[in-house]
């Protein structure tokens, strides 16, 4: 586990040395992360579903499990909102503790998902991306539309359009649907997902580390540490609880963790700063818990794996 988790990041710091040196510059690393985000990580995401003996899995179980535990943090944050408006956190502020806090990083877990337990593990890992996208994308969008300061609130429409053209939604549903299938599907089809799956992981962490600002990391703040708190201590200890209640044990019982373990995503960043959220935050709360994580996932790990 530590030396999966030290190859990962690894991986993510050499991102962040090859974007401060400037060696691939800003305008490139945009246009990579979106090749990443709408082609190569949807494709990993197809192939693992479609190929896999979803019979043989736990899947209500540890897709339960996961959002049941995201759904008990984001019932904390929305009780204890008023109390964080007293202590100074305001509704733009509040909206990247949330994201913070219930939002997780795909590209890290992946990589560690298929560094663990190989093709079983990015299977694994494929039913925790069809379990959690949809929930946290409704409840981000929603949460932003009511609590951030911007000017333009998303329509109706305009949130069910993000929700549908998600990448890791469509793919998914894909996925799923090709599933039956498995048998008859052409083997250069899945040959080329496959290629494209298996280019997704190291380009994603690189673009994890590319987003890393560590001249951000000012004091931290009461927000900064309910966003750490909430991701990388309660969101595992939850989802190890009600996976444990709901019987899920072995490789399966460690993805879980693993899913819940990992930072935020970097892509939050960029949905705040486009629905008004205090986008500065974002970024400090990400980049902070991705240094942290390095600690407290092989420490989760150890305990409740």
């Amino acid at each position: 586990m530590l030396n999966s988790l030290i190859a990962v990041f690894l991986v993510i710091a050499t991102g962040w040395f090859l974007k401060a040196r400037g060696i691939v510059a800003q305008p490139q690393w945009l246009g990579v992360e979106r090749l990443t985000y709408q082609a190569l990580f949807p494709a990993v995401v197809i192939y693992t579903l479609a190929m896999a003996d979803l019979s043989a899995l736990p899947v209500l179980a540890m897709g339960l499990s996961l959002v049941l535990a995201i759904l008990s943090v984001a019932a904390l944050l929305l009780l204890a909102r008023p109390l964080m408006a007293r202590a100074g956190i305001g509704g733009p502020a509040f909206t990247s503790v949330f994201q913070g806090s219930v939002r997780w990083n795909t590209f890290v877990a992946l990589a560690l998902a298929s560094s663990l337990q190989g093709r079983l593990g990015a299977t694994l890992m494929a039913i925790a991306v069809a379990s959690m996208i949809p929930l946290l994308n409704v409840m981000c969008v929603l949460v932003l539309a009511r609590y951030a300061a911007g000017t333009k609130p998303m329509s109706a429409a305009a949130t069910i359009r993000s929700i549908l053209y998600n990448p890791f939604i469509w793919s998914s549903a894909i996925g799923l649907a090709l599933n039956p299938f498995q048998g008859f599907l052409p083997a250069a089809l899945t040959g080329y997902l496959d290629i494209l799956g298996r280019a997704s992981l190291g380009i994603g962490l690189l673009v994890v580390g590319a987003g890393l600002d560590l001249k951000r990391l000012a004091r931290p703040t009461l927000a900064h540490g309910l966003a750490v708190t909430l991701k990388l201590v309660l969101m595992p200890v939850l989802a190890w609880f009600f996976a444990h209640r709901l019987g899920v044990t072995g490789p399966a019982l460690s993805m879980t963790i693993i899913a819940a373990a990992v930072p935020t995503a970097t892509a939050a960043y960029f949905l705040a700063r486009e629905l008004g959220g205090d986008a500065p935050l974002m970024a400090e709360i990400t980049t902070l818990q991705t240094l942290l994580a390095l600690a407290t996932l092989p420490v989760a790990m150890f305990l409740l794996g």
